[in-house]
């Protein structure tokens, strides 16, 4: 049986790359080959240029499944996996060098309830003092600023090594400030190492 004439207006096919092709158009858009299919006319194409569209075709619907079941299994695991984890600034552990009179500070927010603990150990020259003030962001400013005496939130008595506990009273900016309290004109540099961890004081189940 002959195949219907095509309705004036009906988009054809691309007898190479099997793409959709304007009606009247003498060239495919994509591609550029030359005597696209006309719409309905398919079936009385060559025998390769049947194979070809069909094959096109093929790898199209291919492609579109793949990309559908990439971004499933992308969501699904996004999902799956949760939120990232970003490590919170008061969580942390290294050595820090300290000339004289110097120091080093350790910031971020703390809600308040929730507490900070570490420690800290002298590593060189072993047995020096150190010295460890927790401030909040108004003693903070005060502190760097040189201006009023600020207090402090919490604070050692300096020692090689020790503990660090801290909970916030409330939610601010806090500062763990660590130094070296030897004069400067001692000319010794301390090395301490410090480790603190952030503790939510809320149970995981909800209950405090």
């Amino acid at each position: 049986m002959a195949e219907p004439e095509p309705t004036p207006g009906t988009w054809g096919t691309c007898s190479f790359c099997g793409v959709a092709v304007p009606a009247g158009a003498t060239k495919c858009p994509i591609c550029g080959a030359d005597e696209p299919v006309a719409a309905g006319a398919i079936g009385q194409a060559s025998k390769p240029v049947r194979r070809r569209i069909r094959l096109t075709a093929t790898l199209r619907t291919l492609i579109v499944i793949a990309v559908a079941v990439g971004l499933t299994y992308t969501l699904i695991a996004a999902v799956l996996s949760g939120p990232p984890v970003v490590a919170d600034p008061l969580t942390t552990a290294g050595t820090y060098t300290l000339a004289p009179g110097n120091f080093t500070v350790i910031s971020g927010n703390i809600t308040g309830g929730d507490y900070v603990q570490g420690n800290y150990t002298a590593v060189s020259p072993p047995g020096i003092e150190v010295s460890v003030a927790v401030y909040n962001s108004s003693e903070w400013s005060w502190f760097t600023n040189g201006t009023g005496s600020p207090g402090v939130q919490w604070n050692n008595t300096p020692d090689a090594q020790g503990a660090i506990i801290f909970a916030a009273p409330y939610t601010d900016t806090y500062y763990f400030v660590i130094t070296n309290p030897l004069p400067a004109t001692s000319g010794i540099t301390l090395e301490v190492y410090v480790a603190t961890t952030y503790e939510s004081n809320v149970a995981e189940d909800g209950g405090i």
